[in-house]
């Protein structure tokens, strides 16, 4: 009686570190501003998102319900994908270069080339301003300083998301998860995914949501341990590169296909 007892106390004690997660549909956008939408980007200043209207060439502006604040907020980019905002400068990553923007006049001041890119994808920014880029088709990530683009890391098939927290980098291949230290080296945090990971927000402390462009969204922790959170394959909608609102739980999740970026609560 007494080992049930003790099985159950310890049961009991470490459920919160199996908890499931869920997702709470709260709305969609239109189909019809958005052309092929592959990132759309929270930012708490502003209220709103930047979306990368990547069949368009340019970036949309929605407020947090989804209603469109400017559809030509910046227009004349090459296959713009993942964005970031540092100090007054929207950053997005185009075929082979890094356009960057002027965030109060939606004007590109300059754009940062990527010599030898196949085809340049997510993009982050740290808090000391270095810029991180990945390029799918080579399998590598590169870091900007003072407009100069260096290999930081490179071996990666489908390199894709970026997220910077601290000092650390944490990345995505096809079908990997993996964190980079400040001096380089570089840990495997999960793998065996289906092929497509897509974008990275972190939740809280050593918890992540990944999104897979074929329609599918992961909760991972820090030890591993995956969840699927949400399988939208079989409508066609897709998930690509996500952006999160910490303050309400918000994951915003742009859907290539279907020309829609929809929100969900993280429960």
């Amino acid at each position: 009686m007494k080992k049930v007892l003790l099985l159950a106390i310890a049961a009991f004690m470490y459920a919160p570190l199996f908890a499931q997660h869920s997702l709470e549909k709260l709305w969609e956008s239109d189909s019809v501003t958005i052309k092929g939408p592959e990132s759309a980007l929270f930012e708490a200043i502003s209220k709103s998102l930047y979306v990368s209207s990547m069949g368009s060439g340019s970036v949309v502006r929605l407020d947090l319900q989804g209603k469109v604040i400017k559809a030509d907020y910046v227009t004349g980019l090459n296959s713009n994908k993942g964005s970031a905002i540092y100090k007054g400068m929207f950053y997005t990553a185009e075929t082979a270069a890094v356009a960057v923007i002027d965030i109060a006049t939606g004007k590109v001041v300059k754009r940062i080339p990527i010599e030898g890119a196949g085809m340049l994808n997510d993009l982050a920014v740290n808090a000391k301003g270095v810029i991180y880029v990945s390029d799918t088709r080579t399998g590598k990530f590169y870091s900007i300083e003072n407009d100069k683009p260096t290999l930081y890391l490179e071996g990666v098939p489908g390199a894709n998301g970026i997220l910077c927290v601290g000092t650390d980098v944490y990345v995505v291949g096809s079908a990997v998860f993996q964190k980079v230290d400040v001096n380089k080296h570089v840990t495997t945090i999960a793998d065996g995914f289906e092929n497509g990971l897509d974008g990275i927000v972190m939740i809280s402390k050593d918890e992540f949501i990944l999104s897979n462009y074929t329609g599918i969204l992961y909760y991972v922790k820090a030890d591993g341990t995956k969840q699927v959170l949400l399988d939208t394959r079989a409508g066609k909608i897709m998930a690509n590169d996500i952006s999160y609102d910490s303050k309400t739980k918000t994951l915003y999740v742009p859907s290539f296909r279907t020309n829609r970026i929809i929100a969900y609560k993280v429960k």
